[in-house]
């Protein structure tokens, strides 16, 4: 069985299905070859494209509207699922020969760069991939599409600005305070695919981090699977404080909710991309390519900077773009490369110990 912490699959099946043909010749977009209507008859052909995504489909749903007025032939059938739902359900459907997914497309990095270390993906050259910095793609494999800084997130009625910390050792001195007992939150690394991953790019980047999980484990944290539970726990107060959430959630929150305010840490800021994959036994492998290329263009790239996803491409500008942040942070942002340096803590023994340490460190006096 797999774990389904979150029971929440959503499938959106966008299609003109009765479209006039002309309606379904689309054009090959500006500054691709020729060659690529090729693509787009072939995908017209296949009709669909299936997508295994850790993006809440409502933050989707402008991508999958758009694309469908580009491609109107094509059929969007969108499921929305955590992180480690979407890599062990991928990986039993295609061992069981079963159809799965033509494009995953997951926040959990390191797992999306097994699956391609691991034989999954499909080996593509998207037109647009020369746009993209040098650490937000492997092989061909493997695309990032989105820049998202890693924040503290924390209820801004009841943490006082003083309260408030600016760097990771700020955070740890907080929870020698007794007001946040019990009332910190952060991703579980043993339940969720992304907390794993944020928690071991942490060791990575903080010499301090095990004082710092220490301090959390002091402090009682409360561990969850979701950020969006983490982030109705902070708004309503339940919780007061939340480490290394996802920025791009507390900054669409912050918009519409007055308790919720972030930080981005100004010694560090971790920052992650969305994987785009393509499966290698897609069976719709052309409308796979123009789903992980819209992803990645000029024009989904817009879409994903308005949803506060932050555009990853280097040639476009905005206060919702990597570059922007890159500006304003300097050398404080530190993206997660995409490659073969993620796998370190995926290896059977190297997560198990980690996960010891991260136990022992958490472990209540």
């Amino acid at each position: 069985m797999l774990n389904r912490r979150r029971l929440l699959t959503t499938a959106l099946t966008l299609a003109f299905a009765a479209a006039p043909l002309q309606l379904l010749q689309a054009a090959v977009p500006a500054g691709y070859p020729a060659s690529y209507q090729s693509v787009i008859d072939a995908a017209t052909k296949e009709g669909k494209v299936v997508v295994y995504a850790t993006t809440d489909a409502a933050l989707a749903q402008p991508l999958i509207q758009s694309f469908q007025q580009l491609y109107p032939g094509i059929k969007v059938e969108y499921n929305d699922l955590n992180s480690t739902e979407l890599y062990n359900r991928f990986i039993s459907e295609t061992a069981a020969g079963a159809g799965s997914a033509d494009v995953l497309w997951s926040s959990a990095m390191d797992l999306q760069v097994k699956l391609a270390n691991d034989g999954y993906a499909l080996r593509y050259t998207s037109p647009d991939a020369k746009k993209l910095p040098d650490w937000a793609h492997w092989r061909d494999e493997v695309y990032g599409t989105t820049y998202e800084p890693i924040a503290f997130v924390y209820n801004r009625k009841l943490v006082s600005a003083g309260e408030v910390p600016k760097t990771h050792a700020d955070f740890a001195a907080l929870m020698n305070n007794p007001k946040f007992k019990g009332k910190v939150t952060s991703y579980d690394p043993e339940k969720s695919g992304v907390g794993f991953l944020l928690a071991s790019q942490d060791s990575k980047a903080n010499p301090s981090f095990w004082n710092l999980a220490k301090a959390l484990g002091g402090a009682d944290v409360k561990l969850q699977t979701s950020v969006g539970a983490m982030m109705e726990r902070i708004s309503s107060g339940e919780n007061l404080i939340g480490y290394n959430l996802l920025g791009s959630y507390a900054m669409t929150r912050a918009k519409k909710d007055a308790n919720i305010g972030y930080v981005l840490p100004t010694d560090y800021t971790l920052v992650i991309s969305r994987l785009a994959l393509i499966g290698k036994a897609s069976k719709n492998p052309n409308a796979a390519k123009l789903w992980l290329d819209f992803l990645i263009s000029t024009r989904g790239q817009s879409l994903l900077a308005a949803s506060d996803l932050y555009a990853v491409r280097t040639d476009m500008e905005g206060n919702s773009t990597g570059t922007y942040l890159g500006r304003v942070l300097g050398g404080a942002m530190k993206p997660i490369p995409v490659g073969a340096g993620l796998l370190t803590y995926l290896d059977q023994s190297m997560r198990l110990q980690y996960l010891k340490q991260w136990k022992a460190a958490l472990a209540r006096n």
